[in-house]
C-alpha cells in the first residue's frame, strides 16, 4: 500500500480523492433531502461543456468548467422557479445541452477530439496536475465554509420549503447556495470520478448512511466516512488494476450500500422498528429513513 506514495501522481490523486470523498457526501446529503439527487449529474454534463470551452480558448479546463457549472446551477434554479418547469425537466435540459455543447466545442478545438474528454468523463489518475490539487483544495475550503455558515438554514430548507419560508429564511438564496455548492463539488470531483459518475459519489454514500441512522448529522458524518474510504479504496485499486478510477470508486460505494441495506434491515428487525413507509408499500423498493432529526454528534 505504501508503494502508492512513491509516485508524485498518486500522491496528488490521493489528496484529491480524500477531498472529494469528504465534500461530495456533505453536499449530497442536502440534495438527497431535497429530492434533487440528480442535480449533480445534470451539472456534471454542463461542466463537460466548460472543459471543452477551456481547451478551445486555451485556458484551464477546470477553471472554465467551474465558471460554466456555477452559471448552470443558477440557471437551473431560475428555470425551476421562473419558468415553472419541474425539476426533472430542468435537469433534462442540462443533460442534453451539456453533452451536446461539450462535443461541439471539442470538435472545434484544433488538435483535440472526443478522446480528449475521456479523462473528464470517467476520471483519470495520471491527469491530476499540481495546479488541479491547489484549485480543488481551494474549492473544498469554500464548500466547507459555505456549508458551515449556512448549515442550520439549509437543514430547515431541506426538511420543508414552506416551513423555511414561514420562518423568514431566504428560500431562493438558500436554494441557489445549494445549487452553486453542488456545482463546485462536481468540478472538484470530476478529475477523480469523472463527470458521468460524480453524482453517484454525492448520492450513494448518503443513501448507504440513511440505511443505518435517522439523525441528519450522523448521516452526514457516516456518509463522509464512506465517501473517503470508497474514494481512496477505489483509487488505490486502479494502481494495481488498469481500470477507470470513477468506475472502481462508484462500484465500491454500491457494495457498501448493499451491505448497509442488509445491516439496516437486520438491525431494525432485531429492535422491532417498523420498516420505512416506502418499504411497507413496496417490499421490492429499498427505502431510506427520514432525516428529520438534526442529531447531536459533534463535528
Amino acid at each position: 500500500m505504501l508503494d502508492l506514495l512513491e509516485y508524485d501522481f498518486m500522491q496528488r490523486a490521493l489528496i484529491v480523492a480524500v477531498l472529494v470523498g469528504l465534500i461530495a457526501p456533505v453536499i449530497g446529503t442536502f440534495l438527497v433531502q431535497r429530492r434533487l439527487a440528480l442535480l449533480g449529474d445534470g451539472i456534471g454534463h454542463v461542466a463537460l461543456t466548460g472543459v471543452a470551452l477551456g481547451y478551445l480558448t486555451g485556458n484551464s479546463p477546470v477553471i472554465v468548467a467551474l465558471l460554466v457549472a456555477g452559471g448552470a446551477a443558477v440557471l437551473i434554479e431560475l428555470i425551476r422557479v421562473r419558468a415553472r418547469a419541474s425539476g426533472d425537466v430542468a435537469l433534462a435540459l442540462l443533460f442534453y445541452g451539456g453533452i451536446a455543447g461539450g462535443l461541439l466545442l471539442i470538435g472545434l478545438t484544433p488538435g483535440a477530439n472526443t478522446a480528449t474528454l475521456t479523462a473528464f468523463l470517467f476520471g483519470s489518475v495520471s491527469s491530476v496536475s499540481q495546479e488541479d490539487v491547489w484549485v480543488i483544495s481551494a474549492l473544498a475550503v469554500v464548500v466547507i465554509a459555505v456549508i458551515g455558515y449556512f448549515g442550520r438554514e439549509l437543514f430547515v430548507l431541506c426538511q420543508d420549503e414552506e416551513v423555511a419560508r414561514a420562518h423568514g429564511l431566504p428560500v431562493r438564496l438558500l436554494s441557489l447556495v445549494i445549487a452553486v455548492t453542488a456545482a463546485l463539488t462536481v468540478v472538484l470531483a470530476m478529475r477523480v470520478v469523472g463527470v458521468l459518475l460524480v453524482s453517484a459519489l454525492m448520492v450513494v454514500p448518503v443513501a448507504a448512511a440513511q440505511q443505518l441512522t435517522r439523525s441528519f448529522r450522523v448521516t452526514v458524518a457516516l456518509a463522509v466516512v464512506i465517501g473517503v474510504i470508497c474514494a481512496v479504496g477505489g483509487l488505490s485499486t486502479t494502481y494495481y488494476v488498469e481500470v477507470a478510477p470513477g468506475g472502481a470508486i462508484v462500484l465500491l460505494t454500491l457494495v457498501v450500500f448493499a451491505v448497509a441495506v442488509v445491516i439496516g434491515r437486520a438491525t431494525r428487525g432485531r429492535r422491532g422498528v417498523p420498516h420505512t413507509p416506502r418499504e411497507e408499500d413496496a417490499a421490492a423498493t429499498v427505502g431510506t429513513m427520514p432525516q428529520t432529526d438534526r442529531g447531536s454528534v459533534s463535528t
